[in-house]
């Protein structure tokens, strides 16, 4: 059987060593030191996509009713992988940040010398005044510019706005808790975990900022309205049952 094969290799014009080669990494999904995904020539998007961490109940293929990871190529595919998880990180600091600001916003030391920020979190962006905004920036863009030393690739008329092929998408090399297992599936298992919170944050902070431009209150504001305006409405019910007369629903609940 071996020598059939070989003398087959040697027909189609390839070396039995290089087809092998490209047999056990197109089937593995990883380069050949097995540190990452293989380049975009070696292998097909949507099968890369389901050996990327994400995959996960309920759905036990990749997620994808749009069909879009079908009719990409490994390039793109990548770059968008790239994006949801750079994404997915902001949106889970953002969260955060809309809960402990609000819950911080009373104490002077949480950058409110003067009291100026105050109210739902969609406004702390306009009245934090200088000295804040501006080691910020600059902290975002040392980021920024170490995320894209380490994964895109230089621009040229062939590679323009790509990542690097080595490169695994969201994985920078920034663990100082050295967090990240060894073990590669429980490595999966932790990314995995990280990418549906980031799913999910991006979900909430989506609603956070819906929310709030709308009734114009803070998140746990909103939250406790609406436990009180529950409470009233089962009150209700069990006085119209035992036939005592119903406590009156508060002007600011009827809205809601």
């Amino acid at each position: 059987m071996a020598v059939a094969m070989r003398s087959a290799v040697q027909k189609a014009g390839a070396s039995p060593r290089v087809s092998a080669r490209r047999s056990v990494v197109v089937r593995s999904g990883k380069t050949l030191g097995g540190k990452g995904p293989v380049p975009a020539v070696e292998q097909d998007a949507y099968e890369y996509l389901k050996t990327c961490p994400g995959v996960s109940a309920p759905f036990d293929n990749v997620f994808d009713p749009a069909g879009l990871a079908r009719t990409t190529n490994l390039r793109d595919l990548k770059r968008w992988r790239e994006s949801e998880i750079v994404h997915g990180r902001v949106s889970m600091l953002a969260a955060l940040g809309f809960i402990v600001g609000e819950q911080l916003q009373d104490f002077p030391l949480f950058f409110n010398f003067d009291g100026r920020v105050e109210g739902p979190a969609i406004y702390h962006f306009q009245q934090i005044g200088q000295g804040f905004w501006e080691p910020l920036l600059i902290f975002i863009g040392v980021a920024e510019s170490y995320r894209v030393a380490v994964a895109w690739a230089t621009p040229t008329g062939t590679g323009f706005n790509a990542l690097k092929d080595e490169y695994e998408p969201g994985y920078l090399g920034f663990d100082p808790l050295n967090l990240l297992p060894e073990d590669e599936a429980a490595r999966k298992e932790l990314q995995t975990k990280e990418i549906n919170n980031g799913r999910l944050a991006m979900i909430a902070i989506a609603a956070f900022v819906a929310q709030e431009l709308v009734e114009q209150t803070e998140i746990f504001e909103h939250l406790f309205l609406r436990f009180e305006k529950e409470a009233i409405l089962e009150l209700d019910d069990l006085e119209r049952d035992i036939g005592l007369p119903l406590t009156p629903l508060p002007e600011e609940l009827k809205g809601i």
